[in-house]
């Protein structure tokens, strides 16, 4: 195959990809499988059609995961990372020792030297990144209590490759392997003193942090002036590919150095055209690297002894899910994030490529112990998606129901005037509202891990089902004056409508909806307060549109007070007509009609157009009056 052409060689990955990914998809299987199924399928033990090339190409494919951690680290602002940093050195920290602990204490029960037990046990300590945050983010389970501890502990393990390379020389007992000069082991500071070293590797990562800060963005802002995009997307690729340059000259890792940018840049003006240009260079390599993973999975090996290797892939995914499951119950995930961890991150990660060829390099292992974990590696990371199906449609509903189920409701030590049922993003807006001025408030959430989430934050959330009669009394419902409702379901937010209107009519509902079906049933259901959930954002939006386009504050402020009202009251009204069709569209109409009517009177009311007052000066001297 060495002959072929460059594009016969893309055109197959490209062929492969096409075919595979989609029907990956359409099955439910995801992306990741796919591109791996694809590299199995042409690789040079099903295919034939790449010979030896997925091995080779792997090196030019690791640059899918250094683009992939920068973007990552796009998405992070460094107090997001500072508010990380427990999961990150606690859960991160314990797993590689534990795990490297374990495995190099079999290793020395099979009678492997100490050296090299202790080599394995780092090699497969190791998860895969690439696999992980991508699968993640494809179900959409990154911003959980599992996926961001799964991100806390492959950030850990991306930080643990450089001292485990500083390490492996330390280990060596055999003669070392001359070969070609890459990863860390080629670095340029190797025949300096040991302190110089330091000082360089603490002068690159200075450089990468206080250049994100203040260096880039002036960058970036003069070649946004110049209006021409391919020249941002040679930036982009010169940023990303100069830190990796730089981090590999140091001996570290350039993944490392890439995601530290990434987070300097977070808060950057230009973060979204970045991540949009470097994207799909990101996604193309990262399909390249999945590809060739599955291209080398050596089928002849796994043929001559099956029952070792896959005893070897067996044995390691059960040690290393056992490990994390135990973390992540002393970091007290609910069982279902629980078991998302531990799935999630079993496999062995594309690093350990490096670190194998880097041990065998150093003579710190034979090719005897490195042929095989080479296969147990792209194997385990083979099968990490079925783990992850294995959670989403057997283990996630049983255990996830199970818990909520089994956890006992939490014993309430306080009373308040106040009680909110659902502490997410609507619930909690006004819960610290409500504290920040001085009122107490009793919170009741039924996501268990959630709450804990809370806690760990320092607010103070109550475990329990809001609905439960015996838990409102607890939480003196019949003593409180207002009871708001910020549950994410509808039909749990009428279930507790009906409960508290039956046993407590002292209280004051104000309830979350989510569209106006939702209200009608609200207002029947006798709730007088109801708050549609985009409503308020949306009249804020166009607040500042009319603003942006001339309108003086008082007047799009006005506008959009009497829409507000219009609105209400179209709501209450229509809820009569809603079941019957007709009636209901002509009703609608007819209050379309007369909202415009109303606000077009009231723009050419005399003397609508003089209140300066509420507008900044310079907003006046800018638009003058509104346009015509």
């Amino acid at each position: 195959m060495s002959g072929q052409s460059f594009l016969f060689q893309a055109f197959v990955y490209l062929t492969a990809a096409v075919i595979a990914v989609p029907i990956a998809k359409r099955l439910g299987l995801g992306s990741v499988l796919g591109y791996l199924i694809a590299g199995v399928a042409i690789g040079p033990h099903v295919l034939g059609l790449l010979g030896t090339e997925g091995r080779d190409v792997m090196h030019f494919a690791e640059f899918g995961i250094v683009m992939m951690l920068f973007v990552v680290g796009l998405e992070l602002e460094p107090s997001l990372l500072w508010r990380l940093r427990r999961p990150i050195l606690g859960m991160g920290g314990l797993q590689v020792l534990l795990t490297a602990a374990a495995v190099a204490a079999i290793g020395l029960a099979l009678r492997l030297p100490w050296q090299a037990a202790v080599a394995v046990g780092m090699v497969l300590a190791m998860s895969s990144t690439a696999i992980v945050i991508q699968t993640l983010n494809e179900k959409g389970l990154i911003k959980t209590a599992g996926g961001q501890s799964s991100f806390a502990v492959l950030l850990f393990q991306d930080i643990a490759v450089i001292p485990m390379l500083a390490a492996f020389p330390m280990l060596a007992t055999g003669r070392a392997v001359p070969g070609e000069q890459g990863t860390h082991a080629g670095s340029v500071l190797a025949a300096l003193p040991g302190w110089a070293q330091t000082l360089a590797v603490l002068g690159a990562v200075t450089l990468v942090v206080a250049g994100g800060r203040y260096l880039i963005r002036p960058v970036f802002r003069a070649i946004a002036k110049a209006r021409v995009r391919e020249a941002f997307t040679a930036a982009a690729l010169l940023l990303v590919i100069g830190v990796a340059l730089l981090m590999t000259s140091v001996g570290l890792s350039p993944a490392l150095g890439t995601f530290l940018a990434g987070v300097m840049l977070a808060t950057s003006e230009y973060r979204h055209e970045l991540v949009s240009d470097i994207e799909p260079f990101k996604g193309l390599l990262l399909g390249l690297f999945f590809i060739a993973v599955g291209a080398s999975v050596d089928f002849r090996l796994l043929a001559e002894r099956p029952a070792f290797l896959g005893g070897l892939v067996i044995g390691v995914i059960a040690l290393k899910a056992t490990v994390l499951f135990g973390l992540a119950r002393g970091f007290r995930l609910g069982t279902d994030q629980g078991l998302l961890f531990a799935l999630g991150l079993p496999q062995v990660g594309e690093f350990a490529f490096v670190l194998l060829s880097f041990a065998e390099r150093l003579g710190v292992l034979g090719t005897s112990i490195t042929s095989p974990l080479v296969a147990v590696v792209a194997i385990s990371m083979a099968v990490t998606p079925l783990l992850f199906l294995l959670h989403e449609r057997m283990l996630q509903p049983r255990f996830g129901a199970r818990e909520q189920e089994t956890r006992v409701a939490d014993v309430i030590e306080e009373q308040a005037p106040v009680l909110v049922a659902g502490y997410g993003a609507f619930g909690s807006t006004v819960g610290r509202l409500l504290r920040a001025n001085g009122v107490l408030v009793t919170v009741l959430d039924l996501d268990a891990d959630h709450v804990d989430l809370l806690r760990d934050m320092g607010q103070k959330v109550y475990y329990g089902d809001a609905s439960r009669l015996d838990l409102l009394h607890a939480a003196g419902a019949g003593q409180a004056r207002l009871l708001i409702l910020g549950l994410d379901s509808p039909d749990k937010t009428l279930e507790l409508v009906e409960t508290a209107r039956m046993h407590f009519p002292n209280l004051t509902i104000l309830a979350r909806a989510f569209d106006w079906n939702d209200s009608y049933d609200l207002l029947d259901a006798g709730v007088p307060h109801v708050y549609r959930d985009t409503l308020d954002t949306a009249l804020r939006t166009g607040t500042d549109a009319l603003r942006l386009l001339g309108f003086r504050a008082h007047q799009a402020h006005r506008a959009a007070q009497k829409f507000l009202k219009h609105d209400e009251e179209s709501m209450r009204q229509l809820s009569g007509h809603r079941r019957d069709r007709v009636q209901y569209i002509s009703a609608a109409r007819q209050r379309v009609e007369d909202l415009e009517q109303m606000l077009r009177a009231d723009l050419e009311e005399p003397g609508m157009d003089r209140d300066k007052g509420w507008d900044p000066e310079s907003l006046v001297e800018e638009y003058g009056n509104r346009p015509s």
